[in-house]
């Protein structure tokens, strides 16, 4: 039997749900540890657990795999996520690296002061329509995959930050059918469909216990 995958991080989204999200996409099981108190954060350290004193820390393998990229990186490439070759996976880091500059802009929207918050808004919404969702509808024009003829990270990636998107821009993708087309289908895939039902371990958006609890770590990266 295979060794479980656990996850160390708070009880958020943040930087790991990213990683749940590739998890579970290729059907693998997880345990979380949720971070509550300092001193659980300090034993990770004094145990070397945390290369670069940061979380998330995923054990893996045999491994304490640290860094959001290299994590997502392993993952998909442990669970054939990753293209067949060395092109498309570098379509797919492509990929992946501007829908992580999308995903930072709204992982930082609930720690703006109240009064920045409609400013940073609106950077999210020109950003998404001017720059990031025009290069994903290209990309779906003739295929249901961003790259190649297989399920990526990239695509998991994209469902990931168009739901988040929809979040805070309920009508953000309605000049975007070939996105909403490629939701529909994603969310139809069963690993996928089983994740975004109630009681997974996909996390609900942050609300301010969660943003306490970054804040007061000062780990947040």
């Amino acid at each position: 039997m295979s060794e479980i995958v656990v996850l160390h991080y708070f009880n958020g989204r943040g930087k790991m749900e990213s990683v749940r999200w590739l998890l579970a996409a290729a059907g693998v099981q997880f345990e979380e540890v949720f971070l509550t108190k300092r001193e659980e954060y300090e034993k990770l350290l004094k145990d070397g657990a945390l290369m670069f004193q940061q979380v998330p820390l995923v054990e893996i393998d045999g491994m304490q795999l640290v860094q959001s990229k290299a994590i997502l990186n392993y993952i998909a490439g442990k669970y054939n996520l990753y293209g067949q070759d060395l092109k498309e996976r570098a379509m797919i880091d492509m990929y992946s690296e501007g829908i992580g500059d999308l995903m930072d802009l709204i992982i930082m929207y609930p720690f703006k002061p109240p009064e920045n918050k409609p400013a940073h808004l609106n950077t999210i919404e020109q950003k998404a329509k001017d720059r990031f969702l025009p290069v994903f509808e290209r990309g779906l024009a003739n295929s249901q995959f961003l790259v190649g003829n297989q399920l990526s990270r990239a695509d998991v990636h994209l469902l990931e930050v168009t739901l988040m998107l929809q979040e805070l821009l309920p009508t953000i993708l309605s000049t975007f059918p070939k996105i909403q087309a490629f939701q529909d289908k994603m969310k139809a895939l069963p690993t996928i469909s089983k994740f975004l039902q109630p009681g997974s371990a996909r996390k609900p958006p942050p609300d301010e216990v969660y943003v306490k609890a970054v804040l007061s770590h000062l780990l947040f990266k």
